[in-house]
């Protein structure tokens, strides 16, 4: 009797074990690289701060921007090279692993994209075509063709919808504006709201931006000067407010500020100003941005109070950083250098902020866009 209690004991404590090991979060990061026309994919262990290499998979050429579905199990890549399209992919929550699942054509070519809150439709902004439109996505969870295309204005850079979804917003690089749209989640249509913009500071380039995670602010970055312009969002109307820039490239960087890339001159080797990407901590404490030219992070206190920030400090990272994600927990950074054949692991201080370099692992050439994602019941 004592011996067959000890052996049930034995593998009760066996199964406890396992299915505790099986519960563990498991996060991945994926990087998309134009030249390569890959996605390469990585384990990120969180308790010992290192980037596994996982797979490398076949996208397209020039894929770029990628987007995460709301529920985390499909990956979206626009491919930018005709024809242009966006590419589903399902994820294996228990490998990480990538399966293609079909595609939907896109008009013209897109700097970015995102799915809005209910996961029903796929943004688009095209910065060449001065255009955004909006895909349906399936029950499966598949993008299809484009059904809806808007003239905005001139370069169009970013598109993202509010957090409840009732509003979508597109940063005008060439129009230093914020277009405004009320967003109607039953037939994916775009109505201008009264005004039609937001201003954003003259000859900053409004690039990229982030909703704060409460949904109180809103966070421009300009790519001409690394300044990030805080708005307060209207929930009721949708209309964006400036409260106040923060200066996110110390004058002691000696950069000019930026341009159009199409429009510096044959030859010119100025050192300008080059701003990227932007994403704000989970906890909403901490805003960061990327600029290319120097290859540095900023690092840029949030006041919970009223939205406004603060710059803190500069950190150097991958060579010309395009892309960057933060993970769900806060923890961890990842940084993509387009000249840099190594993706950048880096832990945030809790209590700072700060970044340090953890772990680098190899990836494809001209890496720029990263996404993460964990599944906590693997």
């Amino acid at each position: 009797m004592t011996s067959r209690m000890a052996f049930a004991g034995l593998m009760t404590g066996m199964l406890l074990s396992t299915h505790v090991a099986s519960a563990q979060a498991a996060t991945y990061v994926y990087v998309s690289n134009a030249d390569d026309g890959t996605i390469t994919s990585y384990t990120l262990d969180r308790d010992r701060g290192t980037l596994q290499p996982l797979a490398t998979t076949a996208a397209g050429g020039n894929v770029m921007p990628m987007a995460l579905s709301p529920d985390q199990h499909h990956l979206y890549a626009a491919i930018r090279s005709e024809p242009y399209r966006v590419v589903t992919y399902r994820l294996d929550s228990a490998s990480g692993g990538l399966t293609e699942q079909g595609s939907g054509t896109l008009p013209v070519s897109m700097a970015n994209i995102d799915v809005d809150p209910s996961g029903s439709y796929l943004f688009g902004a095209s910065y060449s075509d001065d255009v955004v439109s909006v895909s349906p996505i399936d029950d499966a969870g598949i993008v299809g063709d484009a059904r809806h295309t808007v003239a905005t204005g001139h370069h169009a850079h970013a598109m993202h919808a509010s957090p409840d979804g009732r509003f979508a917003y597109v940063t005008n690089l060439g129009d230093d504006q914020i277009a405004q749209f009320r967003f109607d989640a039953e037939s994916g249509a775009l109505v201008p709201l009264t005004p039609s913009a937001a201003k954003t500071p003259s000859q900053t380039g409004p690039r990229h931006f982030v909703f704060s995670p409460d949904g109180q602010y809103v966070y421009v970055l300009g790519e001409f000067s690394g300044d990030v312009t805080t708005y307060a969002y209207d929930d009721q109307s949708g209309k964006l407010t400036a409260l106040g820039t923060a200066s996110g490239v110390p004058a002691s960087f000696r950069l000019m500020r930026g341009m159009a890339q199409e429009t510096i001159p044959e030859g010119d080797k100025t050192p300008r100003v080059w701003a990227a990407d932007i994403h704000v901590a989970p906890d909403g404490r901490f805003v960061y941005t990327s600029e290319r030219t120097g290859s540095r992070i900023s690092t840029f206190q949030a006041d919970p109070q009223d939205g406004k920030l603060t710059f803190l400090r500069t950190t150097d990272v991958e060579t010309q950083p395009r892309g960057f994600q933060i993970d769900d927990s806060g923890a961890f950074m990842v940084v993509t250098g387009q000249l840099d054949d190594e993706v950048g692991l880096y832990r945030i201080a809790p209590q700072t902020g700060e970044l340090t370099r953890m772990d680098t692992a190899p990836t494809g050439k001209n890496a720029n866009w990263v996404e993460i994602v964990t599944f906590d019941d693997v």
